[in-house]
């Protein structure tokens, strides 16, 4: 992906994110932006996935190496990938694009032989909450964390291969 390109899913991130603004604080919300627009994305092993629709860009994810420091303000790392940063562009959601980006996600991390896939959400992220649930992630409240100490928790949630025998996750 070219730097044009990246500046290109890092702007459509932020929009996607804008309605969020109104329910969290200054801080959070500067925190959010930071994380959205960081460079990060581009550090050694890590992926950007995106979907494209007539050449635009509706949605991405990211998806962190085991073992990297995903987020800016933790200590620790699991030893399992990481999905940050999913966004779906308004007029495309409900469409199965959220979905096919965190499978997309669990699949390569599982081609690269991982045992399970992490990643974070607010609460007032409610969509993504049903979604992830949806998709069979578990909380793992131990990795619970509060960027911006303003009483918003970015909640933890792990999927275990294997997990899925019973469920299907698509």
């Amino acid at each position: 992906m070219h730097d044009v390109e990246i500046d290109m899913v890092r702007d459509k991130r932020i929009e996607c994110y804008v309605e969020y603004r109104s329910l969290v604080s200054e801080n959070h919300w500067d925190a959010l932006i930071g994380t959205l627009s960081s460079k990060n994305d581009t550090s050694p092993g890590t992926e950007i996935y995106v979907a494209v629709s007539d050449n635009l860009i509706v949605g991405s994810i990211v998806l962190f190496p085991g073992k990297s420091k995903s987020y800016e303000w933790t200590s620790g790392a699991p030893d399992y990938p990481e999905i940050r940063m999913l966004a779906v562009d308004r007029d495309f959601r409900g469409k199965g694009i959220g979905r096919s980006l965190v499978m997309r996600c669990i699949d390569e991390s599982r081609k690269k032989g991982y045992f399970a896939v992490g990643l974070h959400t607010a609460e007032f992220m409610k969509n993504a909450i049903l979604l992830y649930t949806k998709m069979n992630f578990k909380r793992m409240p131990e990795y619970d964390f509060e960027p911006a100490d303003d009483g918003i928790i970015v909640k933890g949630f792990k999927y275990t291969f294997g997990d899925d025998k019973e469920e299907n996750p698509c």
